[in-house]
């Protein structure tokens, strides 16, 4: 491993332990310790949508024209540590919130910002940034293992005691280190004024067209539907664990991270031998079934159901997400492909994914009990969701083969 290929690796590292860090427990957190309802915690969680939202402003409009991309990689990481520490400090969820919001609008663009500095050092994209994203995956899976095994802080009577509010204190390090870090990082310079993307590009419009075919337009549709399920997995999983008894939670969840990394590799084979549209069937049925599976396990003689239904996530996410991500890449074209994956992107964890959680708290509101929640009510509203999305692709759209060369 030569020494950008190091660098960059560390740097994946840190953006994704970050996230891991704080998100995966967020739920537990807000409900145990700030007292915060289903729909308070839907809010909180639905900033990841407008920071994904609002990143294209930021990107498109201030960081791709007057900056250097590792330089605002390496600002918004030092601001975001400062809103982690305040985080740590909020006594109540309205002093939360604006920190949390606020948070997100910082993060999400630096998604963008660490793939732009990973490319700019590459020669062959397709082949070396696989190397380097999966050291991102493996920063979260630390995260999870750190909460769990190391620290103990989603221990139930860690959580009893507020322990978990240390996590934002790990994270505000983490943020610390990486922003410090992203200046020693590869100058990566603007683009030159004929490569520059604009807003219209970041967000997709120029990739609207493309819906008047009606194969695209039934994915998109089902795209945005199925991150109402979706956002049910990032709520909720976390705070049901914790709820029921199971032990080390945020440790045994990442076990979703581990099968994503296995079924990445499984995914070009199914859609060479199955075609898009199976393909993308599985995945949405993979949905189903883990919510099925959460909905009748527990921690007690059930507990192989749970677990099964946390490695589901690998299926859930690739099969879906990025064979959807190939797909619209072969459908759109050199001339808007960056376009179509702006649209998708804004589509899915903009505005479905808005729309999910504020779903997934009032469903979950709409089951609590005063010894704790209905689950099995709740898991079985996107198992349904997510049957009925399956249903209506699978008879609205028509099988096309899709190249995976790349």
């Amino acid at each position: 491993m030569n020494n950008i290929t190091l660098r960059l690796s560390v740097m994946m590292f840190l953006q994704f332990f970050i996230w891991g860090g704080w998100f995966v427990t967020l739920g537990t957190f807000l409900a145990n310790n700030l007292s915060a309802s289903g729909g308070q915690i839907g809010m909180a969680f639905s900033t990841q949508s407008w920071g994904a939202i609002i990143a294209p402003f930021i990107i498109g409009l201030i960081a791709d024209r007057y900056f250097n991309a590792e330089r605002i990689l390496g600002v918004l990481h030092l601001v975001g540590a400062g809103l982690m520490y305040c985080l740590y400090q909020a006594a109540d969820f309205d002093a939360f919130y604006p920190f949390v919001l606020a948070y997100m609008i910082a993060y999400m663009p630096t998604l963008a910002l660490v793939n732009s500095v990973s490319f700019a050092q590459m020669n062959n994209p397709s082949k070396q940034f696989g190397k380097i994203r999966v050291w991102g995956t493996v920063g979260w899976i630390v995260a999870g293992l750190a909460i769990s095994y190391a620290f103990s802080w989603d221990a139930k009577q860690a959580i009893a005691e507020g322990m978990l509010r240390n996590t934002f204190l790990l994270c505000a390090g983490a943020s610390l280190i990486l922003g410090l870090f992203s200046f020693t990082l590869p100058k990566t310079p603007p683009k030159a004024n004929s490569e520059r993307v604009g807003l219209k590009d970041m967000l997709g419009l120029d990739a609207l067209a493309l819906l008047k075919d009606r194969n695209f337009l039934m994915f998109f549709i089902s795209s945005v539907l199925i991150c109402i399920p979706l956002a049910f997995y990032y709520q909720n999983a976390n705070p049901f664990l914790t709820e029921i008894g199971v032990e080390n939670a945020t440790g045994k969840m990442t076990l979703g991270q581990i099968s994503e990394v296995l079924f990445m590799l499984a995914l070009p084979v199914f859609l060479n031998r199955f075609g898009i549209k199976i393909t993308l069937l599985i995945g949405m049925l993979a949905w189903v079934l883990r919510y099925v599976l959460f909905a009748y396990g527990n921690a007690d003689g059930s507990m192989v159901l749970l677990l099964t239904g946390i490695a589901l996530h690998g299926i859930c996410y690739d099969f879906f997400f990025v064979s959807g991500q190939i797909y619209t890449d072969a459908k759109a074209g050199e001339r808007v492909k960056n376009a179509a994956q702006g649209l998708i992107t804004l589509a899915t964890y903009g505005i479905g994914m808005l729309v999910g959680f504020w779903v997934a708290g009032k469903i979950t509101d709409s089951y609590t009990l005063e010894s704790g929640h209905n689950w099995t009510n709740i898991w079985l509203f996107p198992a349904a969701f997510a049957f009925v999305v399956f249903i209506l692709f699978m008879f609205t759209f028509k099988s096309e083969k899709v190249s995976t060369d790349e």
